[in-house]
């Protein structure tokens, strides 16, 4: 039985380029009998290239290169053109035919889909970290957070997490009632991460009102009730000064104006 070595070649990490290897060394070999696949990821410079096709050349090896700059593309297929070895371009036809049909320039920039996919699991990841630690469900989740948002009811809190969520923001809410003392953790963690939501009462009480009747209850009960509303509005700043954390008035800001307001305040905050 013939044995068949294949070196993947990547300027990033030969994910891609493996996986077509696989694909199509199953058609021979389904329980890879023989088949010796050997990555070579990260190739930055035209000497790693050249080293790979002498090691390839003493070891009969067949090159598989998923490379992005078209003159290490070139480089490698010359190379193994004048040294007889056999090798396939896995990338470069496809992004020159892409290149043809949208008449532009590629970025020849290495692992950007994987940057892509960092990017995707990130934002999963802080999604589910809102919904798990909205509302002060589990207070373990304010010691894991990025940010930190507290509240009396109906001061977007938890719409606000979704979002900054969406930035890949861990974002922890907690509900701040006269009756309930806030966790412990929510004291333990840097002021700095946590943001106070008030909002007037004015517009409190009549956003309350509507929750009430969308429920099918009275618009006249405690909940939003005047009274009610600044005696949970007094006890917040009292709570927001033992803190020593920031307020943001959201009475007239839309979510996404007060997520960049928190999100500018954060960056400050590291470029000092």
């Amino acid at each position: 039985m013939k044995n068949l070595k294949i070196f993947v070649v990547s300027d990033s990490v030969g994910e891609t380029g493996e996986q077509v290897v696989k694909a199509a060394a199953t058609q021979f070999r389904p329980n890879f009998d023989g088949v010796i696949i050997r990555r070579f990821p990260h190739i930055s410079s035209d000497d790693h290239i050249r080293n790979i096709v002498e090691i390839a050349v003493m070891q009969n090896a067949i090159i598989a290169f998923t490379l992005v700059e078209k003159q290490k593309r070139q480089l490698m297929l010359e190379l193994c053109r004048q040294l007889n070895i056999d090798c396939i371009d896995l990338l470069g036809p496809i992004i020159e035919l892409f290149g043809k049909r949208l008449q532009e320039s590629p970025r020849e920039e290495p692992g950007l889909v994987h940057k892509l996919d960092e990017d995707y699991f990130q934002k999963v990841e802080a999604i589910e970290f809102a919904v798990k630690y909205d509302d002060g469900r589990d207070p373990r989740g304010i010691l894991l957070s990025d940010v930190v948002l507290i509240g009396i009811s109906r001061t977007s809190k938890t719409p606000l997490s979704q979002y900054l969520a969406h930035k890949r923001y861990k974002v922890a809410n907690v509900p701040i009632v006269p009756e309930v003392e806030p966790p412990e953790e929510l004291f333990q963690v840097d002021p700095r991460k946590c943001f106070g939501l008030v909002i007037s009462p004015e517009k409190l009480n009549v956003i309350r009102k509507q929750r009430l009747i969308a429920l099918g209850l009275s618009d006249d009960a405690m909940y939003a009730r005047k009274d009610r509303i600044e005696k949970e509005i007094a006890y917040f700043y009292k709570v927001v000064e033992k803190l020593g954390c920031e307020v943001i008035d959201v009475t007239n800001k839309a979510v996404e104006e007060t997520a960049n307001d928190i999100i500018e305040r954060l960056e400050r905050l590291k470029n000092k």
